[in-house]
């Protein structure tokens, strides 16, 4: 063997030309191929102007895993990369930049402004994949597409068009959630709900004709009130039943409002009173549906107070507050003003307080492509892992409003509707018409508006596979089989996905949704940028290597379930790479020395061979069941403990005195049992640690080019040795026994001492006869005598009890009786002076009335350590005195 590992393991120094390598071999590229079943994912897209966080790192390491586990198993698989034009984000980012250069956005106007943002992208665009390759990240990115792609692009237009001729999507003035410093509509993914603390303002609003009399409602936007169209009471609230029908003075107005009865009101909430704005609330709009109520819009798009504001026009939103506020006050009409703290919507980007407002946008009817969506999850051609997740698809899918699709940017899909310049007459089409179907007119404006970010990735999981032609490569790949997502996103993506391809294929766009927890901090905190406690990924990888990384984030990962990360993780994760690879050099150096068989010697294999064949046969079938249920972290703590404990800590133990004689006629039965357990260990580490595993494999054998393409370790009759397992596993349990008294006894391992192992049972006497070479390697044994009773054992020989036998060791072997008598007096002088000074403490009463009440409960429990260790020592020095 001329190749050899490095003395250390160093990530830095194997992961960039390794990665390079699989680019080169094209080990990522899925072609299609008949004769291969396919499986296919598809990336969630990340935002152009992303950068690598947690949550990708996460997010892109649980695809690979699956994706490298498939590959390996045969399968063509398919990962279909790509970045999201991301609209808001994106626009934000070029107009910052050209402020930076004095210009703005509005000047220079649309043309110029989207020269400058595709400029931004193929600037800053390829980052953050260029991130998800230092990763480990084996996507197919000769594939990668942009969701404003030629090919992305038509399939947005196919769809949008498709949905207006059906009548489904519509253009009409509705409640949207309105950022008025990005000035565009946004969708309800792009609003946090934060609590803040604000005020109810009880207002009385006098009754029309009755002088004195008043109703009462209470408000968290008393702004609004400019638009209110009526106040709204429940028709079985006997306290207002009279009042129905009235009409009430608006205050700070010269209009009249009527009182109405709808169910909405919530009798024991606040007064029972509610005032109603349907141009500002999105409940308050649906009122004002059913009761053909007048729509009052009072804001202007910056949320300044428009000219129906009378003297307060002009002025900012919470300006006007504070003066309608003093205002009411002053006319006698303001109650009272209660503290309150309440759930207000943000924009997620500028973190802008976000106004509910009615304007003309476009929107995609929801009522009827919700239904094949949830027929899809009631039938299991969708599944959510785990499946406490139908719960929450389903509310929101059977909830469903009409989605707002349009918004006022123009970084994204532009809207394919045009207005004829003399008729207005609306034409959607993909192309801009030369003729007018209304007056021959040939003149013709498109529409300003984009479309959502979200309306072009609902389309990602076909659109990226050729749709809407008919591509070798959508009829083959399509549908994916697996979507991996966050939990945060199930509504605002997922969903879409379902929808939209069921309507547009026919077929739900991926069988099976696996979801994932968010990665917080150590305290359990969520990572954000105003808290500080960000983690860069790209900073883990340059230290401590991808497959530490990528380690940390599985190990312990439940479906659904958020994680804490933890940089001691971190360093154990790195510690097992080191234990991985020094283990692995350890079997190259030997094997280098000897003639390794190609084929297993079945004659030479002994009971620790067979033992160790039929662990790692039981883990590739254990290992293969809990990835097919997705069950990631489960299945590597498997891997790891395999390698850990039963390979490195038991069975390389177990044959080192084998390797060391050259007598031995079972050496090369060990070499071939170390090198094949290696290989197939080093196979199921593979999608989850893909640097260390390739760097070993292919450093360790020379009959498979890469361990990316070689084949799954599957469950074999042939490797499965029950009996030979339970001799083996009798002998550790032994093992452990001796081990467990010695370190009981403080007995260093150099001192080697008699074990004798007695057992009725001819059966477990031969088990023990045969693993005698094992007691001296691993227990410390200097002889070992097994016998069917204790004759011949000393009385006070110690004794560790197993379910079929007793192991003994005489004391005399173990401890040095004078040097423990003395070591054990040494104990006792110092236990007696501890417990003089604690004792002299405890009984001070100036320290026992000034000292924190922590510092005597220490004291107290150190009396309390120090008692039980004098008592332990005492015992011990009158049971060796006595001898």
């Amino acid at each position: 063997m001329s190749k050899e590992l490095a003395k250390t393991y160093d990530p830095k120094g194997i992961e960039d030309r390794i990665y390079q390598n699989w680019l080169d071999k094209k080990y990522f590229h899925a072609e299609v191929d008949r004769s291969k079943k396919p499986f296919t994912i598809v990336m969630p897209p990340p935002n152009v102007t992303g950068q690598l966080h947690m949550g990708h790192a996460l997010d892109n390491t649980m695809q690979d895993i699956l994706i490298r586990y498939k590959r390996m198993q045969g399968y063509n698989a398919l990962w279909q990369p790509g970045t999201d034009h991301a609209a808001i984000a994106t626009e934000v980012k070029v107009i910052q930049k050209l402020k930076e250069q004095g210009i703005d956005k509005n000047d220079i106007g649309r043309e110029e402004f989207l020269k400058h943002a595709w400029e931004w992208k193929e600037e800053y665009g390829g980052r953050i994949v260029n991130q998800l390759k230092k990763l480990g990240s084996s996507a197919d990115w000769d594939r990668e597409r942009f969701t404003m792609d030629e090919g992305c692009s038509k399939a947005v237009e196919e769809v949008f068009v498709k949905l207006y001729n059906k009548g489904y999507i519509y253009k009409g003035s509705r409640i949207i959630n309105w950022c008025p410093v990005c000035k565009t509509s946004i969708s309800d993914a792009e609003v946090e709900h934060v609590d803040q603390d604000g005020f109810f303002w009880h207002i009385n609003y006098p009754i029309v004709g009755e002088e004195g009399r008043f109703v009462e409602i209470a408000t968290t936007r008393p702004e609004t009130l400019l638009g209110d169209t009526a106040v709204a009471v429940n028709p079985e609230d006997e306290r207002y039943q009279d009042l129905v029908g009235k009409m009430l003075k608006l205050p700070l107005t010269d209009r009249e409002i009527p009182v109405i009865a709808d169910s909405y009101v919530d009798k024991e909430f606040g007064t029972g009173c509610v005032k109603i704005t349907p141009a500002h609330d999105p409940n308050d709009f649906e009122v004002g549906k059913r009761h053909n109520l007048p729509e009052i819009n009072i804001m202007n798009d910056d949320a300044t107070i428009n000219e129906l504001g009378g003297k307060y026009a002009g002025m900012d939103r919470y300006e006007a507050r504070k003066a309608m506020v003093a205002d009411l006050d002053a006319l006698g009409l303001l109650v009272k003003v209660v503290p309150h703290t309440h759930s207000v919507g943000t924009h997620d980007r500028c973190k802008t307080t976000v106004e509910p407002m009615i304007k003309p946008q476009w929107f995609v009817k929801m009522q009827e492509m919700a239904k094949p969506a949830i027929e899809a999850l009631k039938k299991n051609e969708l599944n959510f892992v785990p499946d406490r997740f139908d719960k929450i698809y389903l509310h929101w899918l059977e909830n469903i409003r009409d989605w707002c699709i349009s918004r006022q940017l123009w970084w994204g899909h532009r809207i394919p509707a045009y207005y004829c310049d003399e008729c207005g007459e609306v034409v959607v089409a993909k192309e801009m018409p030369k003729v007018c179907p209304k007056c021959g007119c040939t003149h013709f404006k498109q529409d300003e508006d984009t479309l959502d970010t979200w309306f072009s990735s609902a389309l990602w999981p076909f659109s990226t596979l050729g749709w809407p032609d008919k591509t070798e490569d959508f009829d083959y790949f399509y549908p994916t089989d697996v979507l991996v997502t966050g939990y945060d996103i199930i509504f605002f993506w997922v969903i879409r996905m379902v929808f939209s391809a069921i309507e547009q294929t026919g077929k739900v766009p991926f069988h099976h949704v696996l979801i994932h927890g968010l990665v917080r901090d150590s305290q359990g905190r969520k990572m954000s940028k105003s808290l500080g406690n960000g983690i860069d990924p790209l900073e883990i990888i340059d230290q401590y290597g991808a497959d530490a990384l990528r380690l940390t984030l599985i190990t312990g990962n439940a479906p659904g379930n958020d994680m804490r990360f933890y940089m001691e993780r971190v360093e154990a994760s790195r510690n097992f790479a080191n234990k991985v690879w020094n283990a692995s050099r350890f079997i190259m150096m030997n094997l280098e020395k000897a003639e390794v068989p190609g084929e297993m010697p079945k004659d030479q294999l002994t009971a620790a061979d067979k033992w160790i064949l039929s662990k790692v046969n039981t883990l590739a079938k254990e290992v293969t069941e809990n990835m097919d249920k997705y069950e990631l972290g489960i299945a590597v703590q498997k891997v790891y403990d395999f390698i850990w404990e039963e390979f490195c800590d038991w069975y390389i133990e177990m044959v080192k005195p084998r390797l060391y004689n050259d007598g031995d006629t079972t050496k090369s039965a060990a070499l071939w049992t170390l090198k094949t357990v290696l290989v197939n260990a080093l196979k199921l580490l593979h999608p989850y640690m893909p640097f260390i595993t390739e760097e070993i494999f292919c450093t360790l054998q020379s009959e498979e080019e890469s361990i990316m393409i070689s084949k799954w370790p599957e469950f074999t009759k042939e490797w499965h040795f029950a009996e030979d397992e339970a001799a083996v596993e009798m002998i550790k349990e032994a093992v452990r026994g001796i081990r467990n008294v010695r370190t009981g006894m403080n007995v260093p391992p150099s001192k080697k001492a008699k074990v004798f192992v007695v057992s009725e049972s001819e059966n477990v006497r031969n088990t023990f006869e045969n693993g005698k070479v094992f007691f001296a390697t691993l227990g410390s044994a200097s002889e070992v005598t097994v016998q069917a009773d204790r004759s011949g054992i000393d009385e006070d020989a110690v004794s560790a009890v197993l379910p079929e036998a007793v192991i003994y060791m005489p004391f005399a072997e173990l401890v040095d009786i004078d040097k423990e008598i003395e070591r054990l007096q040494k104990e006792e002088q110092r236990l007696t002076k501890e417990l003089a000074r604690v004792n002299g403490m405890l009984s001070n009463e100036r320290f026992m009335s000034k000292a924190p009440e922590s510092k005597v409960a220490e004291e107290r429990a150190k009396l309390e350590k120090y008692s039980q260790m004098m008592d332990q020592v005492k015992e011990r020095l009158t049971h060796l005195q006595a001898r």
